[in-house]
C-alpha cells in the first residue's frame, strides 16, 4: 500500500478523536483526519514527526489524513483501513500463510455476516473448506512487544465468541493481528486493558481458533506485510500510557 500525495509534518495536538493539529514544513498549521480512533497516546506526543496525505475534496472537512507517527525514530501506520486491504492482499500472494488451509483459495469476499458479526474475510477452498478471518490492527507497542487492543472493544468480544461457534460449525477460523509497524519480537492481547478478551481468546485458541500476529514495513508513504510473528497470550506487557 502506497499513499499517493503524503508530506511529513509536526504534530501539535489531538483536541479529539477524529482531528489533529499538526504544522506542516512551510510553517502552516493544519487540521488533519486521525485514520484511527484508538488512544494512541505514546505516539501521539507534541513535537513527533508524523506523515500526512494530501486527499482534498468537496465533502471533506479536512484536506489531510494522519496515517503514520513517528516513535523513536521507527515509523508506525495508524490508517485502521489499510490491515484488512493487507491481510486479504497477503493471503492472496501468499505472504500471510494460514495453517489448516488445505486446497487452492477459488473464492473470496470482504465483510460478511455471520449471525450477529460481520468477519472481515471469508475463503472457500478447493478442498471445501469455508474460512472466516477476523483482522485486527494493531498500533500499540513497548520494549518490541506489541499488544492488541490500545482501548476496550466490545466488538471484538463478539467477534472472538462467534469464531468459536462457527469453528463448531465446521468452519476454518482465525484471528489475524496485523502490526503496522516492524520491530516486535512477540504479539499478544493487552490482557491489562481488556481481562475478558484475553480470557475469550485463550478459550478461542483451546476450541480451535487459529490466532496469527505479521508485522509490517514501514516508511511515511508506505506499508507492506513484512512476515509472521509469533503470538504469546502469556506475554506480560507493560502499557507506557497506564
Amino acid at each position: 500500500m502506497k499513499y499517493p500525495q503524503v508530506e511529513t509534518a509536526f504534530f501539535i495536538e489531538r483536541p479529539n478523536r477524529f482531528i489533529a493539529y499538526c504544522l506542516n514544513q512551510r510553517g502552516e498549521v493544519i487540521t488533519t483526519h486521525v485514520k484511527n480512533t484508538g488512544r494512541g497516546k505514546e505516539v501521539f506526543v507534541p513535537g513527533a514527526k508524523v506523515a500526512v496525505n494530501y486527499a482534498p475534496s468537496p465533502k471533506r472537512k479536512t484536506d489531510y489524513d494522519l496515517v503514520a507517527v513517528q516513535k523513536k525514530d521507527e515509523w508506525f501506520n495508524i490508517d485502521s483501513q489499510l490491515p484488512n486491504r493487507l491481510a486479504m492482499e497477503g493471503i492472496l500472494d501468499g505472504t500471510i500463510q494460514l495453517p489448516n488451509l488445505s486446497g487452492k483459495i477459488i473464492k473470496y469476499k470482504r465483510e460478511v455476516n455471520y449471525r450477529h458479526s460481520k468477519f472481515d474475510i471469508y475463503l472457500e477452498t478447493s478442498a471445501n473448506q469455508r474460512v472466516f478471518v477476523e483482522v485486527k490492527g494493531m498500533t500499540l507497542e513497548n520494549k518490541e512487544i506489541g499488544a492488541f487492543p490500545d482501548a476496550p472493544t466490545l466488538r471484538g468480544l463478539k467477534h472472538v465468541e462467534e469464531l468459536v461457534e462457527a469453528h463448531l460449525e465446521g468452519y476454518e477460523t482465525y484471528v489475524l493481528l496485523i502490526a503496522q509497524f516492524e520491530y516486535l519480537r512477540v504479539a499478544t492481547i493487552h490482557e491489562e486493558m481488556q481481562p475478558e478478551l484475553a480470557q475469550r481468546i485463550r478459550y478461542a485458541q483451546l476450541n480451535g481458533v487459529t490466532v496469527l500476529a505479521y508485522n509490517c514495513q514501514v516508511t511515511a508513504d508506505q506499508v507492506k506485510i513484512k512476515q509472521e510473528i509469533s503470538f504469546d497470550i502469556d506475554q506480560p506487557f507493560e502499557d507506557p500510557n497506564l
